[in-house]
């Protein structure tokens, strides 16, 4: 779980007074990406102390930036190890850098690269020319769910006590504690909770633009109705009226809070954005959540 690079500057292959000098975040998957995409070319890489950012965000929360830049430069003493007077910046690192600061105060030209590590060399084949399809930011399906397994990972722990708080819970009735109950209807409810998880991690991200709203808790509150919906149609008959509201209420917001989560991740939003939307949306998910959950402690004592 290091996720820092030393920041810096790296030698790629056996690089020299004319080899290109590429700059990059010290977020260490960036980082690693990089250096794998030029592992058949001889390069430098100027490595800047974005605290573990990645090179978007980081440009956006100023770490990647034009102080940073010029620290750099001059802290490794690039003017002795190069002949040429050019950085190559990735292109979603241009929101924090002034160029024409850069070239002022450290003598150095900034030229933009891709979008994408992969694209590198063959920019810098192309005599650091970017095609259209370089400058162009992509969101598609296969990009969207390769960050849903780090979004499961990362929760497994609060998953398993959730699960485990639910599978307690499910056992109290009136007769104080029935293992199975708490084998029975705990774990409808954990299956419930899985579901929504799964839902605002997996099915919002797939299905991301053809679900309505622009906010993503929107589209996770819609999506997770929609399962708890088909899980009515399906098992409606055995759950009964509370625990058929306790699953309306309660899966949509736990759809909603996952699907939020992918917010920092998409290509369309900003901080101030996001908070905005935490703000309105957040006490309607708790609300919800609460009133499911006492619709479903309730619902065993009056069925």
């Amino acid at each position: 779980m290091r996720y820092r690079a030393a920041p810096g500057l790296y030698a790629v292959g056996a690089p020299d007074a004319g080899s290109a000098v590429l700059v990059t975040a010290n977020y260490k998957m960036t980082f690693d990406l990089l250096r794998r995409e030029l592992i058949d070319r001889s390069a430098w890489l100027l490595v800047l102390d974005t605290k573990g950012i990645n090179v978007w965000c980081a440009a956006g929360k100023g770490t990647f930036g034009t102080e940073e830049v010029i620290r750099q430069v001059l802290a490794s003493r690039l003017k002795e190890l190069v002949s040429h007077r050019t950085l190559i910046l990735p292109q979603l690192g241009a929101p924090g850098v002034a160029a024409h600061e850069v070239r002022k105060r450290c003598g150095f030209q900034v030229v933009y690269g891709p979008v994408r590590a992969a694209d590198v060399p063959a920019f810098l084949a192309a005599g650091m020319q970017a095609t259209p399809a370089m400058r162009r930011v992509t969101f598609t399906t296969g990009e969207r769910l390769a960050l849903t397994p780090v979004e499961l990972v990362s929760r497994w722990k609060t998953l398993t006590g959730c699960a485990l708080l639910l599978l307690f819970l499910g056992g109290i009735g009136p007769q104080l504690f029935s293992p199975e109950m708490a084998v029975s209807r705990g774990g409808a409810a954990v299956a419930a909770g899985l579901a929504g998880v799964l839902t605002g991690t997996v099915l919002v991200p797939l299905l991301l633009p053809w679900v309505p709203g622009r906010m993503f808790a929107v589209k996770g509150s819609l999506a997770g109705l929609l399962v708890a919906l088909a899980g009515l149609l399906a098992f409606g008959d055995r759950l009964g009226g509370l625990n058929g509201a306790a699953l309306l209420l309660s899966l949509p917001a736990v759809a909603a809070w996952h699907a939020m989560h992918f917010t920092g991740a998409s290509t369309f939003t900003s901080p101030s954005g996001v908070e905005k939307e935490m703000r309105r949306t957040l006490p309607f998910q708790a609300a919800a959540l609460l009133a499911g959950g006492g619709c479903w402690l309730t619902g065993v004592f009056l069925s």
